[in-house]
């Protein structure tokens, strides 16, 4: 097995085009647009669309849903193109496949045990990956809270995303104490919700970078943020 080299982030709750641009300057993975109903950065059609255009070469989009209905999840990705999905909500395994794209399935961890978090596990096991969010089975994520690492199951073969609470000043704790697949965040690095800030948004990668380094992730020094963007 290869040793994995680097943590993989994700901005979500993206609304702006500058913010984008910004993120993808700095290196991220993967930013997301939300469509679920209850989100307060919950976009249209036409503006996750714009999104999409302002987004440059190989950087993922993801298409985050929540108890979406089938149609409105087509229309998405036929306008919006997403890279990946992303289902927040109680959509069972067979809704979550019908629609020939890759897909990472959250899991509420808040009042959680291992069996409930390791059945919906099973129960996805065609998911590209799974996102280990705060919020409760049922409730909304993008709280900005978060649950006990120490929670985080191990699972051989099977990317996870670590969500919820996280910010410039704990990801590389959190990295350190889960070596997950990857991190994802949306409030800890925003002025106001939908709302992404920069300093904040540099000063999170730096410390993933950091959290990699001391970890021995990074083979070379190739993996630095870029100097035009400080």
């Amino acid at each position: 097995m290869i040793a994995q080299r680097r943590t993989r982030v994700k901005f979500c709750g993206m609304t702006r085009a500058d913010d984008i641009r910004e993120a993808a300057l700095l290196g991220v993975d993967a930013v997301g647009l939300v469509f679920a109903e209850r989100s307060r950065r919950r976009l249209t059609i036409e503006q996750a669309a714009a999104l999409r255009d302002a987004t440059p070469p190989l950087v993922d989009v993801v298409a985050l849903f929540m108890d979406n209905s089938a149609e409105q999840v087509r229309e998405v990705i036929a306008r919006v193109r997403p890279s990946l999905l992303q289902f927040h909500g109680s959509e069972p395994p067979a809704f979550c496949e019908q629609f020939g794209l890759p897909y990472l399935k959250a899991v509420g961890m808040g009042g959680q045990g291992v069996a409930e978090v390791a059945a919906v596990i099973e129960a996805h096991r065609h998911a590209a990956g799974f996102l280990l969010d705060s919020h409760a089975p049922g409730a909304a994520g993008g709280t900005g809270e978060r649950f006990d690492w120490a929670d985080v199951p191990i699972i051989e073969g099977r990317p996870l995303l670590l969500a919820g609470g996280l910010a410039p000043d704990n990801v590389a704790t959190a990295i350190r104490m889960t070596h997950v697949w990857g991190v994802d965040v949306s409030s800890g690095i925003e002025s106001a919700p939908g709302q992404k800030d920069a300093g904040l948004m540099l000063r999170f990668i730096e410390a993933v970078l950091a959290a990699d380094a001391d970890q021995g992730r990074r083979p070379d020094d190739s993996a630095t943020v870029p100097d035009r963007v400080r």
